[in-house]
């Protein structure tokens, strides 16, 4: 049989067609725009996920036998706030996990609503990507938007609900709402009435792996698939991505590389850390997980690449690039903000160490190593938690450079483990998908049947030691310079 993941990124919608042994039949990726009304603010429109979602159904279904499509599933970009009117309308764009516009109401829920009780409702603090903010935001700047809600929605579930019709979520994508009681995996009552939310106006929380329904009638004849393709709740896109690079199972490690940047610990247990610097979350395999989050990752290199130096010959960059652990420049990666472990949305990013003989190549390099030392920052958190990792799975567009992984492996100073795909969210809502079907018993089952390690990057002693060092003087920079980001942003 066949079963699709559909991951919903950011910059574009990936859908992967897979059989049960791991098989990759087909990907098709399709582009939609990312708006920027006001700086530090970023929306979508949920209907060019939609259109370009189903248009990229159809591309992918081209050729294939449309009988054997069991299942589908998701992979999502997490905490955008996605409105629906009662005539279920989007009533205005969403507002999108980078968004950086609810200073205001995290500040409020922090210190005012406070971080222990925060943490005792839903195990998490606010941040400013989260969910819950927006939706305050809403309430407090658009009341005649926000007196118009009938459902509150995340990106994935949109798909999910115009495909099947069913009001949906999952735990794992609903604990970054801020609203989930991720303990016993149901709504927090506390946080929708600090929210004005009413429970009607939240979907239905499902395990990733189970079915919600099935293809709408008329979507399937369209599409012409069966009547009875199951669609599977998924998960928030890092869950997915652990799911696809089999990062399932007590203390397995993933780090994502997209356009943000995670580090990602799957526990049997639930866990808090006590200073909430990582967030914690249900995961997709029915447990828990710690993550910390970065809001600017591979998209760093992308910008730098792209808008600075004007190339989209990122290989050819990064070829010259042989002194590691002896640059004298430093990036802060926080081009949006950041999240873990400063929660600061009025960070920037910063080079620091200029010289009249810096090359391009040493900013670049610069680049790659403040993202490491960034997913360090978190690495850390979880160090100081007793929790041991030896090694790591490594997925995202980030993860296709060798240079960066070699970076990274050393930096962190474990091994770093390269996937035979490196699809992630994608390939992890196939696997989902699966579950949902019946084609394996559980999450854990298919993980150790179809993914495969291929390649593994190993610390040199000598290395980490100098990237020891330069994290110890990374690790300074941004407390130093922390009071001037809200002066210039």
């Amino acid at each position: 049989m066949l079963y699709i993941g559909i991951d919903l990124g950011t910059s574009a919608v990936k859908l992967l067609m897979m059989d049960e042994t791991g098989k990759i039949h087909k990907i098709v990726s399709k582009e939609y725009p990312l708006y920027f009304p006001h700086p530090g603010w970023s929306e979508q429109n949920p209907e060019d996920w939609y259109e370009q979602s189903l248009a990229g159904l159809k591309e992918l279904l081209e050729g294939c036998d449309r009988s054997l499509v069991a299942g589908i599933s998701f992979g999502g970009q997490m905490h955008g706030l996605v409105i629906l009117d009662d005539q279920d309308r989007v009533i205005r764009p969403a507002i999108l996990w980078n968004d950086g516009r609810t200073a205001k109401e995290t500040d409020y829920l922090n210190n005012v609503i406070g971080k222990d009780k925060l943490s005792e409702y839903t195990a998490n603090i606010a941040f400013a990507g989260f969910t819950a903010p927006k939706i305050l935001w809403v309430k407090e700047n658009e009341p005649e938007n926000f007196a118009r809600i009938s459902k509150i929605m995340l990106p994935k579930d949109y798909l999910a609900y115009r495909l099947t019709g069913v009001f949906c979520t999952d735990v794992s994508d609903a604990s970054g709402m801020l609203l989930l009681d991720v303990k016993n995996r149901t709504w927090s009552q506390e946080m929708m009435d600090i929210c004005s939310v009413k429970r009607e106006q939240l979907a239905q929380v499902f395990e990733s792996y189970e079915a919600v329904g099935c293809v709408k009638g008329e979507i399937a004849d369209e599409l012409g698939i069966s009547h009875d393709v199951k669609v599977a709740a998924g998960a928030g896109d890092n869950a997915a991505a652990a799911v696809g690079t089999g990062t399932v199972g007590d203390g397995r490690c993933n780090i994502s590389l997209g356009t943000s940047g995670t580090i990602f610990i799957a526990s049997d247990k639930f866990g808090v850390d006590k200073y909430n610097a990582l967030h914690a979350f249900a995961h997709a395999d029915g447990h828990y997980h710690l993550m910390g989050c970065m809001l600017s990752a591979a998209s760093c290199n992308k910008w730098w690449m792209d808008e600075i130096i004007g190339t989209k010959e990122y290989a050819a960059e990064q070829k010259n690039i042989d002194k590691l652990g002896e640059n004298h420049v430093y990036f802060l990666p926080y081009l949006m903000g950041e999240r873990s472990p400063h929660n600061d949305p009025a960070a920037r990013g910063t080079f620091i160490g200029l010289t009249m003989d810096t090359t391009r190549a040493d900013m670049t390099q610069a680049v790659l190593e403040g993202v490491a030392f960034g997913l360090r920052d978190s690495f850390e958190v979880a160090k100081s938690l007793g929790i041991s990792i030896s090694r790591t799975k490594i997925s995202g567009g980030g993860a296709k450079s060798p240079l960066w992984k070699k970076i990274i492996a050393n930096v962190l100073g474990i091994s770093v483990d390269v996937t035979e795909s490196e699809e992630g969210p994608s390939m992890g809502g196939a696997m989902l998908a699966m579950v949902a079907c019946g084609a394996y018993p559980d999450v854990l089952t298919a993980a150790e049947s179809i993914v495969r390690v291929v390649d593994s990057i190993d610390p040199d002693p000598e290395l980490v030691e100098k990237y020891n060092e330069r994290y110890e003087k990374f690790r300074q920079i941004y407390p130093t310079v922390k009071e001037l980001f809200p002066k210039i942003s």
